[in-house]
């Protein structure tokens, strides 16, 4: 296999990057920290979307892009959830931040068995992982950036969307093991 290497693969490249950068900042002694890595998690976000985008409008698709691309986000959700609960330091974090990653654990899981056995396409990305994903995203970046704003409570707000995500994941994940299971169970 030829790995190509194309402006969508790059992207891909580049978040995997932006972990250790974003993982620099959030710990430095300086009063924009909070501020930074959320930038720098929405930017992590946007290069998730445009390399898709660029991938599916430019025909530059590839098997190496089509790996990668869940490898990067799963690596940018959990080391972002492990920063966010080591410095809140709650029990209330970690509950939804253990339920989202050993999901994606599972799932990715499930998937490599499901090509193994060439079922994969019984668990493809659905419209409900879509909406999972985005309460995520959006749950971590208030929780990075902690602040209140214009007299609203980002960081407990951030609380709240990380439990709707914990649980369109756990829902999600449920939908998954049933496609697996049926496909299993017809053999």
């Amino acid at each position: 296999m030829i790995i190509e290497f194309n402006i969508p693969t790059n992207l891909t490249l580049l978040r995997i990057a932006l972990i250790p950068l974003l993982t620099v900042i959030f710990y430095l002694p300086w009063e924009y920290a909070n501020v930074a890595s959320m930038l720098i998690f929405l930017a992590a976000g946007i290069t998730d979307w445009l390399d898709g985008y660029l991938a599916r409008k430019l025909q530059l698709e590839t098997p190496f892009g089509a790996f990668l691309d869940p490898v990067a986000d799963k690596l940018m959700v959990a080391m972002v959830l492990v920063l966010i609960v080591q410095q809140q330091g709650s029990p209330y974090l970690a509950i939804p931040a253990a339920v989202i990653i050993g999901r994606e654990i599972t799932i990715a899981s499930l998937r490599e068995w499901m090509a193994e056995i060439g079922q994969r396409a019984h668990v493809k990305v659905s419209q409900l992982g879509k909406w999972k994903t985005s309460a995520q995203m959006l749950a971590i970046g208030m929780l990075l950036y902690r602040e209140d704003l214009l007299g609203l409570p980002i960081n407990y707000c951030g609380y709240g969307l990380l439990y709707i995500a914990a649980i369109l994941t756990l829902w999600s994940m449920i939908n998954y093991l049933r496609a697996a299971l049926a496909v299993l169970t017809a053999k």
